[in-house]
């Protein structure tokens, strides 16, 4: 048979003739690639795997790891992943300096779930020198940064700052693989996290920072709100069409929707479950916009009985979100994520409500589109702060943050439960542990050094941490085993063993949030320091709500001093817990309904309503 005939415009003759030619074993290397990038551009793979198949049965070359390297990308695509790995293997097999292959195995290992096997074949390529820096730079780069995205998903979090460091070493100019590096560092307490690297800056360090790492970081306003512009710059797309009217509706009811996917076992949702059952519905309708994980929790199954509707988009592109939203209506969005893990800002961004705000789900200001609030309170953005927020405050008349006065408590568990001792003095600090710097920690360790005796109880968060904790303690003249640590336990556990503390000492310059309500309701005083910032003073909101001003400080040295005076004066301290138990039951922190009629008020003030139609 000529081969001619592969050059016939004819696809269906080109392809039958290759694969005549190729059962005869005279099909040559580059004809079958030539064929098959036809067949691509024609957008016809399965014919494509089907000449890789018929040619690798019939065909023997020195290059076929080439071609089972394309069958293995062509089943990719075509989700045959059993078989794409197969094809992936054989090339190797044939050819085991082939790097690409390996990665290429990698990847789909971790798109088959299989994490562990992913890693070990990506660590294989940096340990066999498959990738190099100096030869195989961008798939070197490739590979540990792979690696560390990985690792750090799988909480191997040394493993993956060692990665990233790496592939900073070799390509200092990878703002987003520094801002995993910092945040990874932060997240193991790893001081100072922000250590310089050669060939990047202090300067582009700050600039590569995620919003949610400087939080931690930086107590200054302006810096946050840079970081949160620079994020929505270079990360969600610019809508320029309004997807709903800026008129708004006619509706009798306000249709409200919550925008989330922490609708399941999540804080945002430990926070807000009442508040959804108890707006009003003679006055609003309540939408959840939904693309949380099924976690099969109670308490996902209550935020859902809680919404009127309860809408998934987890399947839906953002634009198919965004028009699903304005397909019904929604007067006022209330976005819950802001720039945390999971957001999708290309949502609000396309405005599918004539009225946008956030709530809850990051403290500070977002920088996002299309969103005109932020549900605050004065305590929590005060005025000489408000030019540092992309949106305008949208004030509650008393407490911004919204608390479940149901929430399920275990049986309280005694110090000896707790591994706790019986008659020392208990500090502690729940808080997640990226949320620490070493000038708290000091702080902390000089604590304890003035309270003879006493003990600090952490969260076991990582490993790592816990390490870097209990040396960081040495190094401070505190012996390691003052610090006493509680592995994470289910919401009820967690709560309950509040009740073992003495008292709670709040994270600077990222307060508590959650945390502190939970703290405080289970009668646990929490020591703070306010700053300029929203993170910096969300306890003190709290603190402020109850009447219980003497619990926030304004300076570090301050709340050195309060903890050391509290711990040394227990029946000031009994005083503190008996208004905390009274502020329980009177308090607007914790009257719910008292909060959800503000809530009410508020969404009303800045609602657009057209006028209803005339009979």
């Amino acid at each position: 048979m000529p081969t001619d005939i592969l050059h016939s415009p004819d696809l269906d003759a080109v392809l039958a003739a290759a694969l005549q030619l190729a059962e005869r074993a005279a099909l040559e290397p580059m004809r079958l690639l030539e064929t098959a990038e036809r067949l691509n551009a024609a957008q016809r793979p399965r014919d494509v795997a089907v000449l890789y198949q018929h040619w690798l049965r019939h065909c023997h070359s020195s290059v076929n790891y080439i071609i089972q390297f394309n069958l293995g990308a062509t089943l990719t695509g075509l989700g045959e992943l059993a078989e794409a790995e197969h094809a992936y293997r054989a090339a190797i097999a044939q050819n085991p300096q082939f790097a690409q292959a390996w990665f290429n195995l990698g990847a789909l290992q971790e798109r088959q779930q299989q994490s562990q096997q992913a890693l070990a074949t990506w660590q294989t390529m940096l340990d066999q020198r498959l990738v190099e820096a100096e030869h195989s730079r961008e798939l070197y780069l490739m590979t540990c940064n792979a690696l560390g995205r990985l690792s750090e998903e799988t909480r191997a979090f040394a493993a993956a700052e060692t990665a990233l460091q790496a592939s900073l070493i070799a390509a200092p100019a990878q703002p987003k693989v520094i801002q995993h590096w910092l945040h990874l560092r932060q997240k193991q307490c790893v001081w100072p996290a922000f250590t310089t690297l050669p060939g990047v800056t202090a300067g582009e360090l700050l600039k590569a920072a995620s919003p949610l790492a400087l939080l931690a970081a930086s107590d200054d306003p302006g810096l946050q709100l840079a970081a949160a512009m620079r994020f929505v710059r270079e990360r969600v797309r610019q809508s320029g069409v309004a997807l709903a009217p800026a008129q708004g509706y006619a509706h009798t009811k306000l249709r409200i929707g919550f925008l989330s996917s922490d609708f399941c076992l999540h804080a945002v949702s430990l926070l807000t479950v009442e508040l959804f059952e108890l707006i009003d519905r003679s006055q609003f309708e309540v939408y959840g916009f939904c693309w949380s994980r099924e976690d099969g929790s109670a308490l996902r199954q209550r935020v859902r009985q809680a919404m009127d509707h309860f809408v998934p988009i987890g399947a839906l592109d953002d634009n198919a979100a965004a028009n699903c939203i304005r397909s019904h209506e929604i007067d006022i969005l209330i976005d819950l994520h802001g720039l945390t893990a999971g957001a999708r800002p290309d949502i609000p961004a396309q405005r599918p409500a004539p009225v946008q705000m956030t709530y809850l789900g990051f403290p500070g200001s977002t920088g996002l589109p299309g969103i005109d609030y932020v549900i605050a309170d004065q305590y929590l953005i005060p005025d000489r702060e408000k030019p540092y927020y992309s949106e305008t405050p949208l004030y509650l008349a008393q407490i911004y943050q919204c608390s479940d006065r149901q929430r399920p408590v275990a049986e309280l568990p005694s110090r000896a439960d707790c591994g706790l001792p019986a008659e020392r003095f208990v500090f502690c600090s729940f808080n997640n542990n990226y949320k620490f710097n070493e000038a708290v920690f000091d702080c902390w360790m000089r604590i304890l050094k003035r309270t003879p005796g006493s003990v600090l109880w952490l969260l076991a968060d990582n490993p790592w941490a816990q390490g870097n904790l209990c040396a960081r303690a040495a190094e401070q003249g505190v012996d390691a085993q003052r610090l006493l640590f509680a592995p994470r336990v289910a919401p009820a556990q967690y709560l309950a063993r509040y009740s073992a503390a003495d008292l709670f000492l709040d994270t600077y310059p990222f307060n508590a949030g959650t945390t502190a309500n939970d703290a405080l309701w289970m009668g646990l005083p929490v020591l703070t320091r306010s700053g300029r910032t929203f993170a910096s003073r969300m306890a003190g909101s709290l603190l402020t709500a109850l009447g219980l001003p003497e619990l926030i400080c304004q300076s570090l040295q301050a709340y050195e001093d309060r903890a050391v005076e509290l711990a040394s004066d227990p029946q000031r301290l009994a005083s503190l817990r008996q208004r905390l138990r009274a502020g329980r039951e009177s308090s607007v922190l914790f009257d719910t309904p008292r909060f959800v009629r503000d809530f009410e008020d508020a969404l009303k003030r800045v609602a657009v309503r057209q006028p209803p139609a005339q009979d």
